[in-house]
């Protein structure tokens, strides 16, 4: 077997099944890794020597590996033939919440958790009953075979706009899998693709109202708001459509995770709010939404992988916020602040961020990391990234 790169999916895949010849623009020698898999460079792939190929799902289809490729399939492909009953969740921001709010519920029916969201298919238990999988339009844009029981996708707002070519391309990705969809599955999706043909069954949302009516939940019940409510509903709603249920006390019981809207306080009670997993400006939007009416001071900057900040700045411009710009977008947020009239601080790195915002807050406003952009220009993930921001504040004097 051919893999394509050498990180989390295709290191599980080559410790299942062996034997592999592993491809890696940072290889430079011929090597073998300690299951005896050898690793080569990327430039040594011959497609006349590979009968099937899987790729990491990072790698773009510009990639002069996957321009070679005769026999490319996906990570999900692969498993497709023992895939038991499988959830999937997409969207844009969300899915790592929902799905991980669907094993919390479905964990005792011996469902288990992957994909996107840290554990390789490679990894998972085929015996298990239920597969649910945090699906990303990377390994989407690449699957052609596989088919998901339930498909459950989040509101598609531009993101990996770079990775892509363009929103539509990206959009398109997350869409395909009603294509193959048959009879018997369920699809629960917002309304704006209620016409897309697919011969799954379709359940269309506008709002979490909208789906607390469909599936009969009673949102008093519910201690969450958004941007987690809708998250929380579609897990709800997916335990109702399988087992005919709606458990509140479970799902209540379930923790927001890191690095999303996490509240804390610097030894003054000053509120600051660590939302680095806000990669994109929809989940920026969402953040922002929670605080309205406060006095903002808001952290933005990084890697925009080309998005549209628009939406992003027309919000920003009817509320009171200063921006302290990080990364390698700073340039572009200044100009956006300069065109809607936003108070812009530049601080190029995270630090600076925080020594500035410090001098002007207290504890009426709130100071919010939410960058609406990756962190791979200045950190190694967004974790880092959250968890140097709250060390920075909690070094604060």
């Amino acid at each position: 077997m051919t893999l394509f790169g050498y990180g989390i999916t295709t290191k599980a895949i080559a410790q299942k099944f062996g034997n592999c010849r592993i491809f890696d623009d940072k290889f430079s020698a011929v090597t073998m890794d300690k299951n005896g898999n050898e690793c080569l460079s990327s430039d040594l792939f011959n497609p006349q020597n590979s009968i099937l190929e899987v790729t990491s799902p990072g790698i773009p289809p510009t990639h002069p590996l996957i321009q070679k490729a005769q026999n490319l399939v996906s990570e999900y492909d692969l498993f497709s033939k023992v895939m038991p009953y499988s959830i999937w969740v997409t969207g844009t921001n969300g899915k790592t919440t929902t799905t991980d709010m669907l094993g919390h519920l479905l964990t005792k029916k011996g469902a288990v958790t992957g994909g996107n969201i840290g554990t390789p298919l490679a990894s998972l238990d085929e015996n298990a009953p239920m597969w649910i999988l945090e699906t990303s339009s990377f390994t989407l844009h690449y699957t052609t075979m596989a088919v998901p029981n339930i498909y459950i996708i989040l509101p598609i707002t531009p993101d990996h706009i770079t990775w892509h070519g363009s929103f539509e391309a990206y959009e398109a990705a997350k869409l395909k899998p009603l294509q193959l969809m048959q009879e018997g599955e369920v699809v629960i999706l917002p309304s704006k693709y209620k016409d897309l043909p697919t011969n799954a069954m379709k359940l269309t949302y506008e709002s979490a109202e909208d789906l607390a009516e469909y599936f009969d939940i009673d949102l008093t019940k519910l201690k969450f708001k958004e941007p987690f409510l809708t998250d929380a509903l579609l897990a709800l709603g997916v335990g109702k459509i399988l087992f005919d249920e709606v458990n509140y006390a479970l799902i209540n019981s379930y923790e927001i995770g890191k690095h999303r809207v996490e509240e804390f306080y610097d030894k003054k009670k000053r509120l600051w709010v660590n939302d680095s997993k806000a990669t994109n400006a929809d989940a920026t939007i969402a953040a922002l939404k929670s605080y309205s009416g406060r006095k903002t001071y808001l952290i933005l900057g990084g890697d925009d992988k080309g998005a549209d900040l628009t939406p992003l700045f027309e919000l920003l411009k009817s509320m009171d916020v200063e921006v302290f710009a990080i990364g390698s977008n700073s340039d572009r947020i200044e100009t956006l602040c300069k065109k809607y009239d936003i108070v812009y601080h530049g601080c190029n790195i995270l630090e600076n961020a925080v020594e500035k915002i410090v001098q002007k807050h207290d504890q009426n406003a709130v100071a919010l990391l939410s960058p609406a952009a990756a962190s791979l220009d200045q950190f190694p993930s967004y974790a880092k990234r959250g968890e140097d921001f709250m060390k920075f504040v909690e070094n604060l004097s």
